[in-house]
């Protein structure tokens, strides 16, 4: 598999304008309030068909990244085509809007809200017409210096529509674009945000990946029969039948031949560590995605079974919480078939402890975890699980989880599974604590509405109401990725962040880029 021509300094792109201020017209903007968004994104090159039904199926395939927007931009090599709605996927688009959307290049996203609230404005891509041509921008992650470069930018005369992240870099990107040709202009760019971000582009016709100096946000490279893909997920690119030719390097700009026959890489930004979030494997990828060289299915079952090596207990029936339980379930029972709760290797008359599917899932409710209020998480709870009764009447039962965030789902799953007769409730966690938010994208709550931002693991199981309470250890977690701590981004559960985030203690020594406002242009950073 051809892994593109690597360029290892910037050399020229396309040629642009000079030594004149944007005047960017925003088409499509964020909402107010700087929302932080756990998103998909994606980007085709094709060589001889339209884009626009590979990204509307690879939307499909990053659609549990979010299900309230939906949008594609295209562009046919004269100009660009966009269309952006609320709702799901096939909500969002029928075949006259595919066939609109003229064009064998194309982006594409896929948004759920979160402090921006539910509305159109919220969507993306992101739109932007300039003196030196188009740009359509979709964004996964959150920057922390947005509202100094905000600031600056609207002093040089840029009108911005909202408060959002993703409209000050399809600004700065803008006016870079007409002081630079397009790989120095995406390195200026990088230079100046500071934050979580994956994000795919277009300029007029062209595809670009961009992923943050941390590699905090997934973002991969994939080769179909006639083309080129970039995409938050490999299961995008499964679903085109390509193949994963690797991750988006941290730091790195892929830009993609126009007429799908390649890519070229160019690595702007080279830090000594990662920031990569540990949560994408423990919740929030896909089981079948390859996210940066792990199968998130495998990691999930040795996080599992580190759980059992860990904290294990001896009941009688292991029960998943579907679907994101199921793979820890899996391996923490695998696991306790092999050795005792102490350790021990299980005698073979020992039958050990059965695994079972005991909560059956109504898969037309959406994830508790992303519903925007305390009230429709809590109803949502019973309309998703449905207990079944003859796997656990009578038993000593242990739920597996991915996490405990407010803590409303364990408390009711634990009442669940009493009201149908469990004779005792252990719940077994497959991540650490969560202790303090996440300021990179994914809205988890603030450290009031967090279960564990005050509470002792004790006082959890009590809240929750079960017979014991077990989590994994932060050890655990990078033994299993195979990483370094420092090489994780961890601030969800120890309070400590990769990223200068106001008010916040860090994990490294990390600055955010010095933006100083005022007239004229900006210093640049070495190109």
């Amino acid at each position: 598999m051809p892994d593109g021509r690597e360029s290892p300094n910037p050399t020229p792109g396309r040629a642009a304008t000079h030594s004149e201020p944007t005047d960017a017209t925003s088409t499509h903007a964020e909402p107010t309030g700087g929302p932080t968004e756990k998103c998909g994104v994606v980007g085709v090159a094709l060589a001889d068909r339209a884009a626009a039904r590979p990204l509307y199926y690879s939307l499909y395939a990053l659609q549990h990244r979010g299900q309230e927007s939906a949008g594609i931009v295209t562009h046919d090599g004269f100009q660009q085509h966009s269309h952006v709605e609320m709702g799901l996927v096939g909500d969002a688009f029928d075949e006259d809007d595919l066939d609109s959307l003229a064009g064998a290049t194309g982006i594409g996203h896929v948004r759920y809200p979160t402090s921006g609230g539910v509305n159109a404005c919220c969507a993306q891509p992101f739109s932007v017409s300039f003196k030196s041509g188009s740009l359509g921008l979709s964004h996964n992650g959150n920057l922390v210096n947005a509202d100094e470069l905000r600031d600056e930018l609207a002093e040089l005369g840029h009108a911005f529509t909202s408060n959002g992240d993703t409209e000050v870099i399809a600004h700065e990107l803008a006016r870079n674009l007409l002081e630079a040709d397009l790989v120095r202009a995406v390195k200026r760019t990088m230079n100046r945000i500071h934050g979580s971000y994956s994000l795919s582009i277009m300029h007029d016709e062209t595809v670009l990946a961009v992923r943050d100096p941390q590699g905090n946000r997934p973002l991969c490279i994939g080769e179909v029969s006639d083309g080129y893909v970039v995409a938050s997920e490999s299961a995008a690119i499964d679903t085109l039948g390509g193949e994963l030719v690797r991750d988006v390097r941290p730091g790195e700009l892929v830009v993609l031949d126009p007429d799908g026959t390649g890519f070229e890489s160019y690595q702007l930004v080279d830090e000594e560590t990662t920031a990569h979030c540990f949560f994408e494997h423990v919740y929030f990828a896909r089981p079948d995605s390859v996210v940066d060289d792990t199968l998130v299915y495998e990691a999930r079952r040795n996080l599992g079974r580190q759980l059992w090596s860990e904290s294990g207990v001896e009941t009688d029936v292991v029960l998943p919480v579907p679907d994101s339980g199921r793979s820890f379930a899996s391996g923490y029972a695998e696991a306790a078939n092999e050795t005792t709760a102490d350790g021990q290797p299980r005698p073979d008359d020992d039958t050990g402890v059965e695994f079972a599917e005991g909560l059956m899932k109504n898969r037309y409710v959406g994830r508790t975890f992303i519903m925007p209020t305390q009230d429709e998480r809590e109803r949502a709870v019973r309309l998703k699980l449905n207990p079944i009764r003859s796997t656990i009447e009578g038993r000593s039962v242990t739920i597996i989880d991915d996490s405990i965030v407010r803590g409303t789902t364990s408390r009711q799953l634990v009442s669940l599974l009493r009201d149908a007769g469990a004779e005792e409730v252990h719940v077994r966690i497959g991540a650490p604590p969560i202790v303090a938010p996440c300021y990179m994208g994914i809205d988890m709550a603030s450290r009031e509405e967090l279960i564990a931002a005050d509470r002792s693991i004790e006082e959890i199981r009590e809240e929750i109401g079960a017979d014991s309470l077990g989590y994994l250890s932060i050890d655990a977690i990078a033994d299993v990725l195979d990483a370094s701590r420092l090489d994780l981004c961890l601030g969800c559960v120890t309070g400590e962040y990769p990223y200068d985030i106001d008010g916040e203690a860090t994990d490294r020594d990390v600055q955010r880029p010095v933006i100083d406002g005022g007239e004229g242009s900006p210093a640049r950073a070495d190109d």
